[in-house]
């Protein structure tokens, strides 16, 4: 604290804006923890339902319990389409092989933006994160490079290079660089983990997406 209260005043202002994004990172990380292992453990137990259930109507009176799913909500969805297709074409005649393709392509269509949603609502405010990470360090460097040329400046005008006028000047700038990297560290681990768990996430909504349009498949062949 003696040492930024002693900075110059950029030196002070570049401090406050690292300390703005390490809160704010801070922030984002707690948050992105709280959403994505909640997406992760019910979409686990969506799962395990789903394939022990099996029949359709069932899981969808069930969706409720799995609030944090992101594959309950491609559930959701595909049903809803499946349901809207089916009563659009229902009548007495037997459903013909170009009706029942534009059915499934239907599904599959609400399937894509379901999971284009769903990881566009994983994925927000992890690009802030990499953000931090990546300029973070060199915020903290400019403020170092300020504090020194204004450390430099001092010893000009008092014509003194002595370590004792030196020394405190150049402490007060490297603060700069060391809060910097504080902000950025944090921010570029939590990225990178954060990241894996949302491909994880995806790979399983993609899985999920063809093994539920094989169902709908077979569904409508069977109609």
């Amino acid at each position: 604290m003696e040492l930024i209260s002693g900075a110059g005043l950029v030196v002070k202002l570049v401090l406050l804006i690292l300390i703005g994004f390490s809160l704010l990172s801070w922030a984002i990380i707690f948050l992105k923890f709280r959403v994505i292992y909640s997406a992760i453990g019910d979409s686990g137990r969506f799962q395990q339902f789903f394939w022990n259930k099996r029949r359709l109507d069932t899981i969808s009176k069930n969706l409720k319990d799995f609030p944090h799913a992101p594959t309950a909500v491609l559930f959701r969805d595909g049903y809803q389409e499946l349901m809207r297709n089916q009563r659009e074409n229902n009548g007495d005649e037997p459903t013909p092989f170009s009706a029942e393709m534009g059915q499934a392509d239907n599904v599959a269509r609400a399937l894509r933006r379901a999971t284009n949603q769903e990881t566009q609502r994983l994925e927000r405010y992890l690009p802030f994160l990499a953000t931090t990470g990546s300029t973070a360090p060199f915020i903290g460097l400019f403020g170092t490079v300020w504090g020194i040329m204004d450390a430099f400046h001092g010893i000009g005008q008092t014509g003194s290079a002595s370590l004792a006028v030196v020394a405190p000047g150049i402490s007060e700038a490297l603060v700069a660089t060391a809060i910097g990297l504080v902000a950025a560290i944090p921010a570029v681990v939590a990225y990178n983990h954060f990241v894996s768990k949302v491909n994880v996430l995806t790979g399983d909504m993609d899985s999920f997406c063809q093994e539920f349009l094989n169902i709908v498949g077979r569904m409508l062949r069977r109609s």
